[in-house]
C-alpha cells in the first residue's frame, strides 16, 4: 500500500491522500491516525456534520425513584451476550500499520471474545477471514455488493462453513463517487435487486442482515427478501445529505413492528450515551466502529476491552438515570428534542 492510498477501516474502500489533507485540520470527534479514520468535511453535504448535531441535541429527563443497577444482558439471534454493544464490520486493519507484528483484526477478535459482546468483519478475502476468525468468538460477516454473484455467494457461505452466527450485505456499498457502480480494491460492485436480495438471503441458513437501510421503503423489502436483521445505518456518510439514522430510526421500528426483525444501528455512536439515545429510539443493537479504532489500532487488545468496559459503564449509567433496568424496556418518552 502506497502512501497515496489509504484504507478505510469501516467499508475498506481506498481514498487518496489529497482527499485527506483537504479534512485532516477540520476539528473532528472521531480518533485515530490521519488518514486512517476519516474525519468530518464540516460540509453540509456530510452526513456525518448532521449524525452528530443530530445526536447532541436529544437530551434526557431523569427518573430515580425505583431505578437499579441494570442488566446488560442482550439476547441476538438466539444467543446471550453481555451487552447490546457490538463491535462493527471493520476491514483491512492488519494492512494499514508499519508494525508487522500487529494484527488489529485477531486483537479485536479477541477482544469481542473476551468481553463477551457480538463481532462483526467486513470486505476481507476468503483466505484473510479464515485466518481472522481462527479463535473467533460469535462473528457476522459483511459482504460487498461484488457485480460477481458467485464471489458474493463463495463468501456467505464460507463464512457459514467458519462458524457465523450471521452474514449480511453492505447494500449502501452501490454507488461510486462517479456515479457509477463503485470499485473496492480493484474489485467492481453492482446493483442489489429484490430478486438478487432474496438469492443471497437463501444461500445459507444463517440469519442475514441487510446493512446500509436508510429508509422505510428498504427496511420492508429487506423483511420481504427474508432478511432477520437490518442496519440503520449510511456508512460513515456515503450518501451526501444523509438523514441521521436516529432519525429515521423510529419510523423503521414503527414499519417493522411484530416482523420478529432485529434492528442493528450505527453513526456517530462514540460513547454509552450516545447508544443509549439509540437503544431508547427502538434499536435493539448498536454497533461500535470509530468509537474502539482509535484505542484498537494505537493499543491493542487491552485497550480494546477497556473501552467497551468504559462504553457499557457510560451505557448503564444513563439506564440507571431513566429508570430501565434491562435492555427490553427503553423509553422513548425520556428523549427531548432541543
Amino acid at each position: 500500500m502506497t502512501k497515496e492510498n489509504k484504507v478505510d477501516a469501516a467499508t475498506g474502500a481506498s481514498f487518496k491522500k489529497e482527499n485527506i489533507v483537504k479534512t485532516e485540520n477540520t476539528p473532528s470527534p472521531w480518533p485515530g491516525p490521519k488518514g486512517m479514520i476519516p474525519v468530518t468535511s464540516g460540509r453540509a453535504d456530510d452526513a456525518n456534520v448532521h449524525n452528530r448535531a443530530y445526536l447532541d441535541n436529544i437530551l434526557v429527563e431523569m427518573r430515580l425513584i425505583d431505578s437499579v443497577e441494570p442488566d446488560l444482558t442482550t439476547e441476538i439471534f438466539g444467543r446471550k451476550y453481555a451487552s447490546p454493544l457490538t463491535l462493527a464490520a471493520v476491514s483491512h486493519l492488519n494492512k494499514v500499520l508499519d508494525d508487522p507484528s500487529r494484527q488489529p483484526m485477531q486483537e479485536k477478535v479477541r477482544a469481542a471474545k473476551n468481553m463477551h459482546v457480538l463481532n462483526w468483519i467486513g470486505m476481507e478475502s476468503n483466505e484473510d477471514y479464515e485466518e481472522i476468525v481462527k479463535d473467533a468468538g460469535d462473528t457476522i460477516r459483511i459482504v460487498k455488493p461484488f457485480a460477481d454473484h458467485k464471489k458474493i455467494i463463495d463468501e456467505l457461505q464460507l463464512a457459514e462453513k467458519l462458524g457465523a452466527v450471521a452474514v449480511g450485505m453492505d447494500i449502501d456499498h452501490v454507488p461510486g463517487d462517479n456515479g457509477k457502480y463503485d470499485v473496492v480494491d480493484g474489485i467492481p460492485l453492482g446493483p442489489i435487486s429484490f430478486n438478487d436480495l432474496e438469492k443471497y438471503v437463501k444461500a445459507t441458513n444463517l440469519p442475514f442482515v441487510a446493512k446500509g437501510v436508510l429508509s422505510v421503503q428498504d427496511a420492508v423489502k429487506a423483511y420481504q427478501a427474508g432478511a432477520k436483521a437490518i442496519v440503520v445505518s449510511h456508512h460513515h456518510g456515503r450518501v451526501p445529505f444523509g438523514v441521521p439514522p436516529l432519525k429515521v430510526l423510529p419510523a423503521i421500528k414503527d414499519a417493522l413492528s411484530d416482523t420478529g426483525m432485529t434492528i442493528f444501528v450505527d453513526g456517530s455512536l462514540m460513547t454509552g450515551y450516545d447508544a443509549y439515545k439509540a437503544l431508547a429510539l427502538g434499536a435493539d443493537v448498536i454497533l461500535i466502529g470509530r468509537g474502539i479504532l482509535s484505542e484498537l489500532l494505537n493499543d491493542g487488545q487491552k485497550a480494546t476491552e477497556a473501552k467497551i468496559e468504559l462504553l457499557n459503564e457510560q451505557l448503564s449509567q444513563m439506564m440507571m438515570y431513566t429508570c430501565v433496568k434491562n435492555t427490553k424496556s427503553f423509553d422513548p418518552s425520556v428523549l427531548h428534542f432541543n
